[in-house]
């Protein structure tokens, strides 16, 4: 297993061993997630974007390398099967502006395609390190996955490099029980 999720798995109180398989798998890729949630529940998966704001930063912010005034773009989605219409992640997002491909900007503020997918297309070679993985209850986000708020989600959030750079720093949650 590489390095930096074996480190974010022994200071999570996850154990890898209780997860189920695509758990695991969602918890440990560096892949393009949309995808493997559209191979697993057998559904498009489309985007719908929650919240979305382009400013600059009032602190600085080291897991992105970004310092104070920086421009960052805040989002917030949920990848939502478009048959089931079930939320299957919800993911937040500090990307830094003005060290993406102006293409996948302008795609990340006017169109509806999950990040990983403006990536490919733009064919942008990065690099995915996850810092950390974690467990919560749902609270808010509990009617939004279907579950109970005393129910849990796991997360992980993880840093995407190009370029040498980091551009972007993603968290994404989903239930610890999984919808049908």
């Amino acid at each position: 297993m590489r390095t930096d999720l074996q480190r974010s798995l022994r200071r999570s109180p996850i154990d890898p061993g209780k997860l189920t398989s695509f758990q695991r798998t969602l918890m440990t890729t560096d892949g393009m997630v949309t995808e493997m949630l559209e191979a697993y529940f057998w559904e498009r998966i489309g985007v719908v974007k929650l919240f979305q704001d382009d400013y600059a930063l009032e602190h600085s912010l080291p897991a992105l390398e970004c310092e104070q005034g920086e421009r960052v773009l805040d989002r917030r989605i949920y990848l939502r099967g478009r048959m089931s219409h079930l939320n299957r992640i919800y993911a937040e997002s500090m990307i830094a502006v003005d060290r993406l491909p102006k293409d996948i900007h302008e795609g990340l503020l006017k169109g509806q395609k999950p990040i990983g997918l403006l990536i490919q297309e733009n064919r942008l070679e990065t690099f995915r390190e996850i810092l950390g993985c974690g467990r919560e209850p749902a609270e808010e986000l509990a009617e939004a996955f279907r579950v109970g708020s005393e129910d849990f989600l796991l997360s992980r959030t993880y840093r995407v490099m190009a370029g040498g750079q980091a551009i972007m720093l993603i968290t994404e949650k989903f239930p610890e029980l999984e919808a049908a």
